[in-house]
């Protein structure tokens, strides 16, 4: 009975030893960063303001017009941010916008760390000849001049999209991608673990998806965190200038876009300043998470 004891006291104190698990670190660093902790609650609560309130909306009322209700300005009319030059509520163009501007930036970050990630993984772990054509390729595609490019090909391209936006934002998103993650790689195929699975036999596959990529899943989730608000920018600068997501659809680039008017800034700042603020404060947020997640994938700028 005094050994199982011993021993069941030895099985407690080897589990109180172990090492935090990556997802317990990062909720740590969060927790203990309050600006970050700060930034992730207005996260979410931008989330339930533009997906949970768009719900309760229907398109074809939000965006029809109604000329007499133009122009009305904060809270007139039962209307709490005002109405544009159609008549349109801008609180729940807002709600929508934000709501297709961050889908977009999701979407477009989604398709960018598949391809890249693919692409880095390949490249970093073969090297030589492949590494080699791989990334001439993506230095081809990085010196092209991205945004005239994609202006040119949604004023030619038929029956243009919010589809079609994320394919050609993707088209070029992912060069970056890939080079990142070709970087970690290259610093993991040499080590010990990946010389033993070669040893035992193990195939290049295995040895990619089950022992390399694992070990980079702290970069993986950083780059997706701080890719979400840089592509969430694209879409709204390209809808800003005219050549993003159709006049029909709402966006925070194109609600942002009647700042173009020197007399609707001047005088009616409703109609810009809620979708420009609401864009400034999700890029402040993510970036504060970002950062609070690159202390937590980096264990020399972690606090013990």
């Amino acid at each position: 009975m005094a050994k199982d004891k011993n021993t069941s006291k030895k099985d407690q104190n080897a589990k109180t030893s172990l090492p935090p698990s990556g997802f317990k670190i990062i909720v740590r660093e969060v927790w203990r960063d309050k600006v970050a902790f700060a930034s992730f609650c207005i996260i979410v609560a931008i989330l339930l303001f533009t997906f949970v309130g768009s719900l309760f909306l229907n398109k074809g009322q939000v965006t029809e017009i109604n000329i007499a209700e133009a122009y009305y300005g904060w809270g007139e009319s039962g209307h709490v941010f005002g109405t544009d030059d159609g008549g349109r509520d801008i609180l729940k163009l807002l709600m929508m916008g934000g709501r297709n501007s961050i889908l977009i930036g999701l979407s477009v970050t989604v398709l960018c760390e598949g391809v890249g990630l693919l692409v880095g993984l390949f490249s970093g772990y073969f090297g030589g000849v492949t590494d080699a054509v791989i990334m001439r390729i993506v230095d081809f595609i990085q010196i092209l001049p991205q945004f005239p490019i994609i202006i040119v090909l949604t004023t030619v391209i038929p029956n243009y999209n919010a589809g079609t936006l994320v394919l050609l934002i993707s088209m070029f998103g992912w060069t970056s991608t890939a080079r990142y993650f070709r970087a970690f790689v290259l610093s993991q195929r040499e080590r010990e673990y990946v010389l033993a699975s070669k040893t035992s036999g193990s195939s290049n596959l295995t040895i990619i998806f089950r022992e390399v990529l694992p070990n980079i899943t702290s970069a993986l989730v950083i780059d997706v965190v701080l890719m979400i608000a840089g592509n969430i920018g694209i879409e709204t600068t390209l809808s800003f200038l005219g050549y993003g997501l159709p006049t029909t659809t709402p966006s925070l680039g194109t609600l942002i876009g009647f700042a173009n008017d020197p007399v609707n800034v001047t005088t009616r700042p409703w109609l810009w300043m809620p979708a420009t603020f609401l864009l400034l404060i999700i890029s402040l947020s993510i970036n504060y998470v970002g950062r609070a997640l690159q202390r937590a994938g980096d264990a020399r700028q972690r606090e013990n």
